[in-house]
């Protein structure tokens, strides 16, 4: 496969998986009419996906600077499989559930000004904490895809440019996707 190739096929995958996501956040692929039984227990598997991942991405990183490549190998192959089924959770979770909205205490889709006061300024945080996460999370699809295939073909030093970026951001949004989870829960009505 020639580097024109992979380029392409990482620029599809990463405006496809985007495209969907954003058809999805319109709200506009009709439903089933009945919601599944799972769909109440996506986000918190989504939580658990994305926290194994930091765990994993860490790990991955403690045997690379013990220059132990196999297991480096191993665990960015677990973390990235981990990350397909979270994509997966995430795009099917994002068609199925309702919009829930930070500080919307009673469940009916308007955050009252009484909501606002009991929320506090942990929405501000919480929106700067969602935003960045989703911003980072798009952008570093493409960096992950072309460092797996860059290190799976052992173009180590093209993959230690890549990683610079990838690894940092990949653990960010892993790390934050945890938290905007705990932080967003307590408003789930589903």
């Amino acid at each position: 496969m020639t580097d024109k190739f992979i380029f392409r096929f990482v620029a599809a995958v990463s405006v496809f998986v985007f495209v969907v996501v954003f058809i999805l956040s319109l709200k506009v692929i009709p439903k089933p009419a009945q919601m599944p039984a799972f769909m109440p227990f996506l986000p918190k598997l989504n939580a658990i996906l994305n926290g194994i991942c930091s765990v994993l991405l860490l790990i991955s990183l403690y045997y690379i600077k013990k220059l132990n490549i196999t297991m480096h190998k191993r665990i960015n192959i677990l973390a990235f499989i981990l990350s397909s089924l979270f994509l997966v959770s995430y795009i099917l979770f994002h068609w199925l559930a309702p919009e829930t909205k930070y500080g919307d205490l009673n469940g009916d889709g308007v955050v009252s000004a009484a909501e606002k006061i009991t929320a506090g300024n942990t929405r501000y945080f919480y929106y700067v904490l969602l935003i960045t996460h989703i911003i980072l999370a798009a952008g570093v699809l493409p960096l992950i895809l072309l460092s797996f295939y860059r290190g799976l073909q052992m173009q180590v030093e093209k993959h230690k440019k890549l990683v610079r970026w990838a690894f940092p951001i990949w653990l960010y949004v892993t790390v934050t996707g945890v938290i905007v989870y705990l932080m967003i829960s307590p408003y789930y009505h589903f």
